[in-house]
């Protein structure tokens, strides 16, 4: 089974937390990209999406698939996304394409985060894929120096803006031992719009794709 195959397992397997007429939240990204061809191959019935990313909406439009703002929409069921790493509690690092805080707000703003990927992405210590941190322009040097004394090498994304108007930098050689206090303190810096660490709010659920089906991971 290939990489692709494996992905396209674990969105099937997403499938069945999907409540007919309700209002779910979809992310960005190849694995999420086959969630939204299934939902639409099944004809399943929506009262709306909420996509957290422009790509993602159009995806969704094309497949005739109502997209709604989230302001609009109250508290969502369910929000179904991948995922660069997870760790064995189910916390993530999000926003290889970009769209971390779109993602995370979609996530906090959903009773139930099911994360979909395949086996490659379950890790023992997140850090390997550089983690994303999303900055308005003016403070990008700043932000830079300061992940550099938290032992980060941080690379700005060359000519990428993200659907908000800012950029990322994304930090290669952290060891990502206590994601839910490097997520603070990420947070906390002035200039930083968010950080691609899942980990205050983790996923419920990880499905990963592997040879022998999707398996099922849900946090303790």
């Amino acid at each position: 089974m290939t990489q692709d195959e494996m992905k396209r397992a674990a969105a099937e397997a997403a499938l069945a937390y999907v409540e007919a007429d309700t209002v779910i939240g979809i992310g960005t990204g190849s694995t999420a990209n086959h969630f939204i061809d299934l939902l639409a191959e099944r004809n399943i019935p929506l009262a709306g999406t909420v996509a957290s990313s422009v790509a993602s909406a159009e995806r969704l439009k094309s497949h005739g698939i109502d997209v709604l703002e989230l302001n609009e929409t109250g508290a969502l069921s369910l929000y179904v996304d991948g995922a660069d790493e997870s760790d064995a509690k189910l916390c993530l690092i999000k926003g290889g394409g970009g769209a971390l805080t779109r993602e995370k707000i979609v996530a906090a703003a959903s009773d139930k985060f099911v994360c979909i990927a395949d086996e490659s992405k379950l890790v023992e210590v997140m850090g390997e894929f550089p983690l994303p941190v999303e900055v308005i322009p003016m403070a990008r040097s700043y932000v830079a120096r300061e992940m550099v004394k938290l032992g980060g090498d941080p690379t700005l994304r060359e000519d990428f803006v993200t659907d908000n108007g800012n950029l990322i930098l994304d930090v290669k050689g952290l060891e990502i031992t206590d994601p839910v206090a490097l997520e603070s303190t990420i947070n906390q810096l002035a200039g930083v719009v968010t950080v691609g660490l899942f980990a205050l709010r983790p996923a419920d659920v990880l499905i990963l794709g592997t040879p022998g089906g999707a398996q099922v991971i849900e946090a303790s």
